[in-house]
C-alpha cells in the first residue's frame, strides 16, 4: 500500500473522528500537554515582558551613553596609584572634547555636599551637582523653564543654579522658582531654570529626588581642591559609541603618559556594552527556564502513550481487519502516529491559547514590570513542534505494537 497525500488526508480524519467520539477522555489524555505548554508559554511570556521593560529602562539612559571614572588597577599598591594620580582633572576633560570627533557631547560631574537653604527650610539631603552646558544634551534632561547655563556663566564662575521640581517642593519655594533666590553652604544663588525631574526607575531605585545644578567651574570653588570628578559623554550615535570609547581611552592613556602594557587608571563604561550583555543573559534564562518548566510536556507524553496503547487495545479487530483487506503494518503504524501527532497538537493548540491568556492576565498585575508580557511567536512555534515531537516519541510504540499485530489472531479478539 502506498501511503499518498489522501492516506495522510484521511488518516487525519479518521484521527479527529476518533479525538471527538471519546472527546471526553481526549481532553483528560492531553492535559497534561495542555498544562505543560500553558505553563512554559505563560514563563516565556513573563520573562519576555521583564526582558522588555529592563531594556525600556536601560535604553532610556541612552544606548550611546559613556561614562567615565577615575579607578586604581587592581591589586595595585596605593603608592603607586595615589588619588591625585588616578582622579580625573578638569583639563583631562577638555582634551576628550578637543580629540574624541565621535562624541557629540561630553561633560564633566562632580557632587558637592554642602546645606541647601532657602527663606523656608534648610536641608542637607539634596544633591549638588556642578555640570557643563553640554549636561543637558548628554544626559537627556530640558530646561522646562527658564534657560539652561552658558559659556558666560562657567567662564565667570558665577552663582546662578538650576533646580528640578522635587527640589522646588523641599525648599517651599514658589511655584514659578525662577527668579528666587537660595543658599548653597552660605553662599546667596539665583534659580535661572528649572530641570525636568526624570522618574527613573532603574533597578528599582526613583530618581525624582532634589537636585540642584551648578556650573562647573563654581562647583570647583566651592569645594576642596581634591573633589571627585567623572565624566558623562554621548557619542554621535549608537553605532560609534565603541569607537567613541576606543577614542577615550586612547586619549586618556596618551595625556596620562600610560605606556605600553601597563594598565589603566580609569574606566570607560558603554551602556550598549551592558544592553548587549542582558540581552544575552536574558535570551540563556529564557531557554532554561523554558526548559525546566518544558519538563512537563514529557508527563503529558507519558498520558498520551498510555491512551494509546488502550486504542491499540480497544481497536485490535479493526486493526485485524484492515490487515485483512490489505493494509500494510506501515500504513498501520502511521495511522496511529498520526493520531498521537494530532492529539498533542490538539493540546498544544489550547495550551498556547491558555498560556496567551496568562500573559495577558500578567500585564494586569498591580507593582509587576510586566506589563510588556507577551507570547512570543517563536515560543508558538516551538510549542507546535514540541508537541509533535511528543507525539512522534510517545506515540512510536503503540503505534509499533498495532502494525505487528497478527491478523488472523486480532479478528478472534474478543
Amino acid at each position: 500500500m502506498i501511503l499518498t497525500p489522501y492516506f495522510y488526508l484521511q488518516a487525519i480524519k479518521l484521527a479527529l473522528s476518533q479525538i471527538w467520539a471519546n472527546r471526553r477522555r481526549s481532553v483528560l489524555t492531553s492535559l497534561g500537554i495542555i498544562v505543560g505548554v500553558a505553563s512554559t508559554t505563560a514563563v516565556i511570556a513573563a520573562l519576555t515582558g521583564l526582558k522588555a521593560n529592563v531594556l525600556k529602562e536601560f535604553e532610556s539612559f541612552g544606548a550611546n551613553r559613556i561614562f567615565v571614572f577615575p579607578d586604581r588597577p587592581d591589586n595595585a599598591p596605593r603608592n603607586k596609584y595615589p588619588r591625585e594620580k588616578i582622579r580625573i582633572k578638569p583639563w583631562e576633560v577638555k582634551e576628550l572634547q578637543e580629540s574624541c570627533p565621535s562624541l557629540r557631547a561630553i561633560t564633566p560631574v562632580t557632587e558637592i555636599g554642602l546645606t541647601v537653604a532657602s527663606e523656608e527650610r534648610e536641608l542637607d539631603g539634596i544633591s549638588i551637582v556642578g555640570i557643563w552646558p553640554d549636561w543637558h544634551e548628554a544626559e537627556n534632561r530640558r530646561v522646562i523653564d527658564g534657560r539652561v547655563f552658558n559659556q558666560i556663566d562657567e567662564r565667570d564662575q558665577r552663582q546662578v543654579c538650576l533646580l528640578n521640581q522635587a527640589a522646588i517642593d523641599a525648599l517651599r519655594l514658589p511655584e514659578e522658582g525662577v527668579g528666587s533666590h537660595i543658599l548653597l553652604g552660605g553662599r546667596r544663588f539665583l534659580v535661572v531654570g528649572i530641570v525636568e525631574t526624570v522618574q527613573a526607575r532603574m533597578f528599582g531605585m526613583d530618581g525624582s529626588t532634589g537636585e540642584v545644578f551648578v556650573p562647573f567651574s563654581t562647583a570647583l570653588k566651592l569645594q576642596p581642591p581634591e573633589f571627585f570628578l567623572r565624566v558623562v559623554a554621548l557619542a554621535r550615535s549608537a553605532e560609534v559609541s565603541e569607537e567613541a570609547r576606543a577614542e577615550i581611552q586612547r586619549t586618556m592613556r596618551r595625556i596620562r603618559g600610560i605606556q605600553p602594557g601597563d594598565p589603566d587608571t580609569f574606566q570607560v563604561e558603554v551602556i550598549d556594552r551592558y544592553i548587549e550583555q542582558f540581552k544575552t543573559m536574558a535570551t540563556g534564562i529564557t531557554a532554561v527556564a523554558g526548559g525546566i518548566v518544558g519538563i512537563s510536556l514529557l508527563v503529558g507524553g507519558i498520558g498520551i502513550m498510555n491512551i494509546m496503547l488502550v486504542s491499540v487495545s480497544e481497536r485490535t479487530r479493526e486493526i485485524g481487519l484492515r490487515k485483512a483487506v490489505g493494509a500494510t503494518p506501515s500504513a498501520i503504524m502511521m495511522q496511529f502516529l498520526l493520531e498521537a501527532v494530532v492529539l498533542c497538537l490538539f493540546g498544544g493548540l489550547i495550551g498556547v491559547l491558555g498560556g496567551k491568556v496568562a500573559a495577558i492576565g500578567l500585564t494586569f498585575i498591580p507593582g509587576a514590570p510586566l506589563k510588556h508580557a507577551d507570547v512570543p511567536l517563536w515560543a508558538v512555534g516551538v510549542s507546535f513542534a514540541f508537541s509533535a515531537i511528543v507525539g512522534v516519541a510517545f506515540g512510536f510504540f503503540p503505534a509499533l505494537k498495532a502494525s505487528r499485530l497478527d491478523p488472523i489472531e486480532a479478528l478472534r479478539h474478543e
